[in-house]
């Protein structure tokens, strides 16, 4: 995976987007960067494409920001001369994808059919735009699809919701959705950013799916860990169960045998992807104790304890 690769996969949604004016652009990026995407493909359905790429990427440097619906190398040179990171396409032209290739740009061309996906992998590409994917057969047509080309990544594009984006990037093909339902046109054309902001945090919401697990309470010794895990019993009826290095009363209370990080204790959160969301919290400046990260056969990090302290307990997030 390339380091852009990367930064695609860490955001997991890339919001599409159509702006008629560009002097939405910078409050249009101001309000997904707050919402937790710092991500935008602009497209060029408007002729003020390349010139709102050029606002964003110079009052947001950070923000990664794509050029979508390019249909000729004209307007591809046009978007990475205004700072497009990448190129964007709805279907696969061999003209304007080998013309980003020679130059040197990420290419994401469009793909809903074998044939399709390996004139891209003829070109060299290892990531290609599954669009558009809902009418082309959903998430059924992907993974058939995909099942040849172990090597290949897509970026389904085309009636994403909140309500299938989980199911979408739970399949380890894919590298990341694309998708508008945060940024539609009447809120833009409205100026309600605010509104957008709030579209935004559901979508990573959805993405990340936090959960409380459990809260892990220091004790001195093994001792104090049952009588604290037996108080529960009595008070609520929590089954106590009895394990190596702790005492669980239930499944929200585990009641260490002797100090373990915190200095109250810790707190379990559960997510739907830990890589991603520790990619999320590091955007918002939060740091991780990277000596604690243990890792899934799939090389993924399944667990992670927060640097900080909050309130004297250590966080630690979980794979779901």
């Amino acid at each position: 995976m390339t380091e852009l690769e990367k930064k695609v996969y860490d955001i997991g949604v890339i919001p599409v987007i159509k702006i008629s004016n560009p002097d939405d652009a910078i409050p249009l990026a101001k309000a997904l960067c707050e919402g937790g995407l710092p991500a935008a493909e602009i497209t060029f359905r408007t002729s003020c494409a390349a010139e709102a790429i050029r606002n964003i990427t110079k009052a947001f440097p950070d923000m990664l920001v794509a050029a979508g619906t390019v249909l000729t190398p004209e307007q591809a040179d046009a978007a990475v001369e205004a700072g497009a990171s990448f190129i964007v396409s709805p279907g696969f032209n061999p003209r304007t994808v080998k013309h980003c290739i020679d130059k040197g740009v990420p290419m994401i061309p469009g793909c809903s059919s074998p044939s399709d996906v390996e004139a891209a992998i003829e070109l060299g590409l290892d990531t290609v735009k599954f669009f558009p994917a809902e009418a082309a057969g959903g998430l059924p047509m992907l993974k058939a699809m995909s099942a040849p080309y172990g090597n290949m990544h897509f970026m389904p594009t085309g009636g994403i919701t909140p309500d299938n984006l989980l199911t979408y990037l739970k399949f380890d093909k894919i590298l990341a959705c694309g998708g508008s339902f945060m940024v539609k046109d009447d809120l833009i054309k409205a100026g309600d950013w605010a509104a957008i902001t709030a579209l935004t945090r559901e979508a990573v919401k959805a993405m990340l799916g936090f959960e409380f697990v459990h809260i892990g309470i220091n004790n001195e010794n093994a001792d104090d860990a049952m009588k604290g895990a037996k108080l529960m019993e009595a008070l609520f009826g929590m089954t106590v169960k009895e394990g190596n290095k702790s005492n669980f009363a239930g499944t929200a209370f585990e009641f260490m045998k002797s100090k373990g990080p915190g200095r109250h204790g810790h707190i379990a959160i559960k997510t739907n992807f830990v890589d991603r969301a520790m990619a999320y919290f590091t955007r918002m400046g939060f740091a991780f104790d990277m000596s604690s990260v243990t890792y899934a056969d799939n090389g993924k990090p399944k667990f992670v304890y927060f640097r900080d302290e909050i309130c004297g307990f250590a966080f630690h997030l979980i794979q779901k």
